[in-house]
């Protein structure tokens, strides 16, 4: 049973999005800054450093089931959930400023950048899924988990567009300021800040509502035991083709993330109030996301609409990098070019956040198939599969982009406007490939994800009548 039914208070909409903050600063350090600042300012080779990235990724991916699993099985006064939120966010914290500090004068190894990078993945992981999984506990209805992703995902994109418009425009100004190693130190620190603060403070906005102890007592964790519930969970097929579609989703999305700075700096030569002006544009199509993805569900459904908007994010992403190729494109570095890119971009970001609202809250859907299947509730188990798919596929995405600058032969002291028109097309038709190949991909699974709102309201049905006692329960075939 979910713990309010009906439309949900504004002041929980807003204080459980507020948690997202954290991921949103993550994220944007990761994949637009991360590669660009152990690459072009340490000077790490863009092939080692984005594989010490993937690799980080991939242990944190294996990490993430279990605490999952952990947060699922905890049994405190406080819930499954608050007691990870207060305890993991200052050590991220720590670490989080040591990955940002330059490790002397001659670039990082490998093992330096993997060991904090797999910390931090794993400290982030223990603050997001447990405040994700808070979501489908707090309500069943359809559409208010729409209204919450909504709001998870307009904190998050505004906590990381915050950190990008201070990066570019404090912290890392210009396009000299991006590839000076001072600027970071003060970005980490202010990004550490900023995530200790979203994160408990949206721990304690939702205590009272959350801080009670769970119905049921768990059993003792045991390896042997997390595993099995995992394997059984992960083995749903509604589970399955959303991380299909999701994986190919997120592999677009941290390869699109991680290439950024370089189209921007390399392809299309922002500098100046061009530059800053980005996180404006990104900002703009959060809201035009937070307007339209419910109007969509409504009219569409969650998993259609998803698939429309992966063919319209693909259409509006590459037709500018085509036409450049082309040599139609107007002069880089031009007003009419920066204008027509940030008009491509507003729309293609708008649908690609539709897409990932879209799919994060099908997974909420998942919780009742496996409860009335199983009899248990795995928020905490389902949440933390959709973090494994989206951090091996982001990992598998910076990593292609690793690949794909190496493949272009951009060199690792590149300069603005000096790059040979020929490295820069490469660069543009190996990105444009393969963003082709991951939107088909991801619209063809999404579209056939099984739960639609009428299966989902049945469900709930027959749930409510079982916690009732109704002895004319019966199943649905999901």
């Amino acid at each position: 049973m979910s713990l309010l039914s009906g439309p949900l208070p504004m002041r929980l909409k807003i204080v459980h999005g507020f948690g997202a903050v954290a991921f949103g600063v993550k994220d944007t350090g990761f994949s637009f800054f991360l590669l660009l600042f152990y690459n072009q300012v340490l000077g790490m080779d863009a092939r080692l450093a984005s594989a010490a990235l993937l690799v980080a990724l991939l242990v944190d991916a294996v990490i993430d089931p279990l605490i999952g699993n952990l947060s699922d099985r905890t049994y405190t006064r406080w819930g499954r959930r608050l007691p990870w939120l207060y305890a993991a966010p200052i050590p991220l914290a720590f670490l989080w400023v040591v990955l940002w500090t330059p490790h002397g004068a001659s670039p990082p190894s490998f093992w330096d950048l993997l060991w904090v990078a797999v910390g931090v993945r794993i400290l982030l992981s223990a603050c997001e899924v447990p405040s994700v999984s808070l979501l489908p506990e707090i309500t069943a209805d359809y559409d208010e988990r729409t209204t919450l992703f909504r709001y998870r995902y307009l904190s998050g994109w505004c906590g990381g567009i915050l950190m990008m418009a201070l990066a570019y425009t404090v912290f890392m100004p210009g396009q000299e300021g991006l590839l000076q190693a001072e600027g970071y130190f003060w970005f980490g620190l202010f990004g550490a800040v900023l995530m200790t603060v979203s994160v408990m403070g949206s721990a304690l906005g939702q205590h009272r509502l959350v801080a009670h102890l769970p119905e049921h007592k768990p059993e003792p964790f045991t390896f042997k035991g997390a595993f099995s519930e995992i394997f059984d969970a992960f083995s749903e097929k509604a589970f399955l083709i959303f991380a299909a579609g999701g994986l190919a989703a997120y592999i677009s999305q941290g390869m699109t993330f991680s290439m950024t700075n370089y189209m921007n700096l390399f392809v299309w030569q922002f500098e100046g109030i061009a530059l800053r002006a980005y996180p404006a544009i990104l900002f703009l199509s959060v809201v035009a996301m937070f307007f339209i993805v419910g109007p969509m569900h409504r009219r569409f459904g969650k998993p259609r609409s998803a698939a429309y908007s992966a063919y319209g994010a693909l259409v509006f992403t590459a037709t500018p990098y085509l036409l450049f190729v082309a040599g139609v494109w107007p002069d880089a570095g031009t007003t009419a070019s920066t204008l027509l890119v940030y008009a491509f971009l507003l729309f293609a970001n708008t649908l690609g956040i539709v897409v990932m609202i879209s799919a994060s809250s099908m997974i909420a859907e998942i919780v009742e198939l496996y409860q009335q299947r199983g009899g248990k509730r795995a928020e905490g188990a389902f949440y933390s599969g959709n973090w494994l798919v989206q951090k091996c596929a982001t990992g598998a995405g910076i990593f292609l982009t690793g690949q794909i600058i190496a493949l272009s032969q951009l060199s690792t002291d590149a300069a603005p406007g000096t790059v040979p028109k020929q490295v820069l097309d490469e660069l543009v038709l190996w990105y444009a490939a393969g963003i082709a190949v991951l939107a088909v991909i991801t619209a063809y699974w999404l579209a056939r994800f099984p739960i639609d709102r009428h299966d989902h309201e049945a469900r709930l049905e027959i749930l409510n009548d079982a916690a009732r006692g109704d002895p004319d329960a019966h199943a649905i075939t999901p």
